[in-house]
């Protein structure tokens, strides 16, 4: 099915007590209760959208975690000639600052508990977005696992491998990743020490202020001596909290994931034919609980490109 509007949102949450509220917004235009959400603008990518609706909607800024739901349906064209098709993507968002003001499109905010914002709200798809979201803690781990950007190939490089740099192409990924990365909140970086890797985060690293941590572990030659070592790495860094984000290589990132996925009993629908993808550029949003033996994976959504793209493969 072809789709003609692409939207985004949040279900934007916060910490209240022992709990948490999440938020709800009222639209005089259509005189409904709902979660903030909008349009994505031209060349925009779905998170980037999430996050710019959620503040111009509630006044609240977001950081976005795991990808909780997509919704479609059809919305009548402005000629009413015909109907079109429109698909929300939703994530979940904590917010982390700003507060509410009336504005054209809402005129009213209630942070309410799950329970009560599932009995305001008017739409039915709106709720099982919201079931969704609850049917995990707010409070997850976020791992950010990226490949490399495009370095050109191997072949054509006459010096050491490990020197061999990111391609004006690769370049521009790592940009747009430079955009996309902050987002999803990251406060530490790791790298396998490749010039690649290390170039493709370099500037995430440079905006948060922090020095780039290399991961032997976590490049190929590194990882495929003792796969369990490198994976039990990427598990102590995702146990010691924050947003860590880390960047590998294609020969590594595939099998973390899946065999993280194998152990947790977590379905990938991203794999196709058992493959699990990552392609240069591409972006693995991790989602973890805490778990009596370490971190649990509970979520994994896949970002093929930095540049806009459909939405993720979730589970």
């Amino acid at each position: 099915m072809s789709v003609d509007v692409r939207a985004a949102g949040a279900v934007l949450w916060r910490h209240a007590g022992d709990g948490i509220e999440v938020a709800l917004v009222h639209r005089p235009r259509y005189d409904d209760w709902s979660l903030p959400k909008g349009k994505l603008d031209a060349g925009e990518t779905l998170a980037a959208a999430a996050v710019r609706e959620v503040r111009e909607e509630t006044g609240y800024h977001t950081v976005l975690g795991r990808h909780v739901a997509q919704t479609a349906y059809d919305v009548p064209a402005r000629n009413g000639a015909k109907m079109l098709s429109k698909t929300v993507d939703y994530f979940s968002g904590e917010a982390v600052s700003g507060s509410f003001e009336a504005n054209h499109e809402v005129d009213e905010l209630r942070w309410l508990d799950p329970v009560a914002a599932e009995r305001l709200l008017t739409n039915s798809a709106d709720v099982g977005v919201l079931r969704g979201f609850c049917s995990l803690p707010a409070t997850l781990t976020t791992v950010l696992l990226v490949r490399h950007a495009k370095a050109g190939k191997r072949d054509d490089w006459t010096g050491d491998d490990d020197l061999r740099p990111l391609s004006d192409a690769g370049l521009r990924q790592a940009e747009a990743l430079r955009t996309l990365l902050p987002l999803f909140g990251p406060d530490d970086v790791f790298s396998a020490p490749r010039l690649r890797c290390v170039q493709t985060v370099r500037g995430v690293a440079e905006d948060l202020g922090v020095e780039i941590h290399h991961e032997e572990l976590l490049s190929e030659e590194g990882y495929w001596p003792d796969p369990v070592h490198g994976i039990n790495r990427l598990l102590a860094i995702a146990g010691a909290g924050g947003t860590p984000l880390i960047c590998s290589q294609g020969g590594v990132i595939p099998d973390v994931v899946s065999a993280l996925a194998d152990r947790d009993g977590l379905a990938l629908p991203a794999a196709r034919g058992g493959v699990v993808p990552s392609k240069k550029g591409s972006l693995w949003v991790l989602s973890f609980r805490a778990g009596d033996t370490g971190p649990q994976l509970v979520g994994a959504d896949y970002y093929p490109s930095p540049l806009p793209a459909p939405a993720p493969s979730r589970h």
